[in-house]
């Protein structure tokens, strides 16, 4: 398949998700029928190979699809993009029984996975201990006691991919089952947006992991002994900038009956492109940028479309369920989430107008 071109079956969840956002943002519900309709497009089968019953898409393709599905329903893409971070430390692993296990499983939609690693990389990190710790058992099993702040559907997962640090500053990353014995999952924070994807802290208390378990470590630093392959790091990325594709794309519409719009439509939808046009080239490997450069261009773009797009939808725009106030709250998002601290020096010192 051309990474430009999406299956029709693409096209028709994008519209059904388009049409259903709204409510997805009104309930602040879990959207099961969301990501029903998610798994019966195949969208799971994407990011597994095709050994472990996926489709095994290229990372252009995925692209693609992240793109058009973020302008479509950022929630659900969200929460596909923690299902991805999930399944691609699994394919990282080196636990052939335990890929064999899983993934299968994954790709067809009988079970869901998230991933609570945030603790290792961006959040809590300021603290003077480790807020999830592992201690090694006599019979090779750890035992994990803490919590994982930031896991998103925790209480719709099956599994979670979590992080722990042991005594000695190694780490590992093993795959729980959330029904086991000490984990306690909640339904989630309360959020300026996003609060359908049921994001929030996870407890664990004695929390057995065997052996079989273990996606990676122990060993320094887990998170870069194991990344899945693929291009993780640009995901966040890749949702701003969808989403600054939808207020684009809502600008230049209002533009065909407005015409002071057209220059600000022409502007934005050009900003657009070349991040696009930017994120292909990083996902090809060519290093045109870093990806935290395009994080913060990223940044900036989804924060100067989205109110512009509240902006021209004037006095309607801010009425709850109207999509150009969702995507301003949206836009704040990625102002917090995994975002690394150059990247938020760099917002900050653009909001601020510092040279």
């Amino acid at each position: 398949m051309p990474s430009d071109k999406l299956p029709d079956e693409v096209s028709r969840l994008c519209e059904r998700l388009r049409d259903s956002a709204t409510e997805v943002d009104q309930n602040l519900r879990w959207p099961q029928e969301q990501m029903r309709w998610c798994a019966e497009a195949g969208v799971f089968r994407w990011f597994i190979p095709e050994e472990y019953s996926g489709w095994g898409w290229s990372e252009q393709q995925i692209l693609s699809g992240y793109l058009a599905l973020s302008q479509s329903c950022l929630t659900t893409t969200f929460i596909l993009t923690q299902w991805n971070a999930a399944c691609r430390r699994l394919v990282g692993s080196s636990q052939e029984a335990l890929r064999r296990e899983l993934l299968p499983k994954l790709a067809d939609g009988e079970k869901f996975a998230t991933v609570g690693i945030s603790h290792l990389s961006t959040s809590r990190q300021h603290l003077g201990r480790p807020v999830l710790t592992a201690s090694r058992q006599a019979d090779g099993s750890f035992l994990l006691n803490g919590l994982s702040p930031w896991v998103t559907a925790a209480t719709a997962a099956d599994i979670i991919v979590l992080g722990a640090t042991l005594e000695d500053a190694t780490e590992i990353m093993c795959a729980v089952p959330t029904d086991r014995d000490g984990i306690k999952t909640h339904s989630g924070e309360s959020l300026v947006a996003l609060t359908s994807s049921c994001t929030g802290q996870v407890d664990l208390e004695d929390v057995v992991v065997y052996p079989q378990e273990l996606v990676a470590g122990p060993v320094a630093n887990v998170l870069q002994s194991n990344s899945g392959g693929g291009t993780g790091g640009l995901q966040t990325s890749t949702l701003a900038i969808g989403l600054s594709m939808a207020a684009a794309d809502y600008l230049a519409l209002q533009a065909g009956r407005r015409p002071d719009l057209r220059p600000i439509a022409d502007k934005l939808q050009a900003d657009c492109t070349g991040l696009r046009e930017a994120l292909s080239e990083l996902t090809d490997g060519q290093e045109i940028m870093t990806a935290a450069e395009l994080r913060q261009r990223s940044n900036s773009l989804v924060l100067r479309s989205t109110q512009a797009a509240l902006s021209a939808a004037k006095g309607a725009g801010f009425v709850a369920t109207h999509p150009a106030g969702r995507w301003a709250r949206e836009a704040l998002f990625f102002l917090v989430w995994s975002c690394p601290q150059p990247v938020v020096a760099a917002n900050l010192c653009e909001l601020a107008q510092l040279e």
